[in-house]
C-alpha cells in the first residue's frame, strides 16, 4: 500500500486509528499482563498513534484540512521533533523530581531509552492535532479576544529575564520553583522567536486575538486528560510527587497540576517554530493552523 492510499483515505484512517486505540487500551489495562507481557511495553505508542489518527480525522471532517493532509512529510517530522522536546522536560525533571516512572527498573538502560523515545515521539503531534480540533469548537471560534500584548523590546526583555530566573530557580530551589518548569522554556523561546522574526504567539496577541492561545491551551488539556486516564491502570506508569498541591487527584495527577498542561502547549508551539526558523523551512511556518 502506498502512502497515497494510507494518507488520503479518511475511512481507512479512522478505522485504523480507532482499532489501535481500542486494542492498545484494552491490553494496557489488563492487570494480569502488566509487568509480565513483552507486549505491554510497547502499547503506549500504538495507543497514541491511534489517538492522533482519530483526532486528525475529526479535524479533517470538521474543517476540510488537517495536519496529515496538508503535508504528510511535515506530519511525520512532528514525531521526530517530539522525542527530543520531551527529553528536555525529562532533564528539567531531574531537578524537581515531580514525576517518576514505576516499572522503569524492568528495562535495561538501552531498552528504556529506546522505548521512551518512541513513546515521547507522539507528544507534539497529539497536542497540535488536538489544538487544531479545539480551534473548530464554536465557543473557541467566537472567543471575544483578550488584552493586546505586543513584542516590544521591553516585553521581550522581561520574558527572557523572567524565564532565565525561573530556570535558575528550578535548579537551585526546585521545591519552590517546580511550577516554572512549564513556564520558563516558553518565556525564553517566545522572546527568541519574536526577536528573530519567527512565528510566535505574539503574532496574535499584538492584535488582541487570543483564539489560538485558547485553542492551544484547551487542546493540551484534552491531551492531558487522556494521558492521565490511560496511564492510571497501566504498567509501567508514571506517578507524581508534587509539593504543596498533592491533593484532589484526578487519576494520578493532582487537580491543580492540570494547570501545567496549558503553558505546555505554548512551549511546544515555540519549540516547533524555533526549529522551523533555524532550519529555514519557511513553507512550514504556517503548518500549524490554530487561527
Amino acid at each position: 500500500m502506498t502512502h497515497t492510499h494510507l494518507f488520503n483515505n479518511p475511512r481507512l484512517q479512522i478505522l485504523t486509528g480507532a482499532l489501535l486505540v481500542i486494542v492498545s487500551w484494552f491490553f494496557s489495562w489488563q492487570p494480569e499482563l502488566n509487568g509480565e507481557s513483552e507486549t505491554i511495553r510497547i502499547l503506549f505508542f500504538p495507543l497514541w498513534l491511534g489517538y492522533i489518527l482519530v483526532i486528525d480525522y475529526l479535524v479533517w471532517w470538521r474543517k476540510g484540512t488537517s495536519l496529515l493532509r496538508r503535508n504528510w512529510r511535515a506530519f511525520l517530522m512532528l514525531f521526530v521533533l517530539s522525542a527530543p522536546a520531551w527529553w528536555f522536560f525529562e532533564f528539567l525533571n531531574t531537578f524537581t523530581n515531580n514525576w517518576i516512572y514505576l516499572g522503569k527498573e524492568r528495562f535495561t538502560d538501552i531498552e528504556y531509552a529506546v522505548l521512551a523515545t518512541v513513546a515521547f515521539s507522539t507528544v507534539i503531534p497529539a497536542v497540535f492535532a488536538t489544538a487544531e480540533l479545539a480551534s473548530t469548537f464554536k465557543w473557541v471560534r467566537e472567543w471575544s479576544g483578550g488584552p493586546v500584548i505586543r513584542p516590544t523590546p521591553r516585553i521581550l526583555n522581561m520574558f527572557l529575564a523572567t524565564g532565565i530566573v525561573m530556570l535558575a530557580g528550578i535548579v537551585l530551589l526546585p521545591d519552590n520553583f517546580f511550577p516554572c518548569l512549564w513556564v520558563a522554556p516558553y518565556l525564553i523561546l517566545e522572546s527568541i522567536n519574536a526577536r528573530l522574526g519567527y512565528r510566535s504567539l505574539f503574532d496574535y496577541t499584538k492584535n488582541g486575538n487570543w483564539k489560538p492561545i485558547v485553542a492551544l491551551g484547551v487542546g493540551t488539556l484534552i491531551c492531558g486528560f487522556f494521558w492521565e486516564l490511560w496511564n492510571y491502570y497501566s504498567y509501567p506508569k508514571w506517578i507524581y510527587h508534587v509539593p504543596f498541591v498533592d491533593f484532589l487527584h484526578i487519576f494520578e495527577m493532582p487537580i491543580l497540576g492540570y494547570g501545567g498542561y496549558i503553558p505546555f502547549g505554548f512551549e511546544l508551539f515555540a519549540m516547533y517554530h524555533l526549529v522551523i526558523g533555524l532550519t529555514g523551512y519557511k513553507h512550514l511556518n504556517d503548518y500549524i493552523e490554530i487561527d
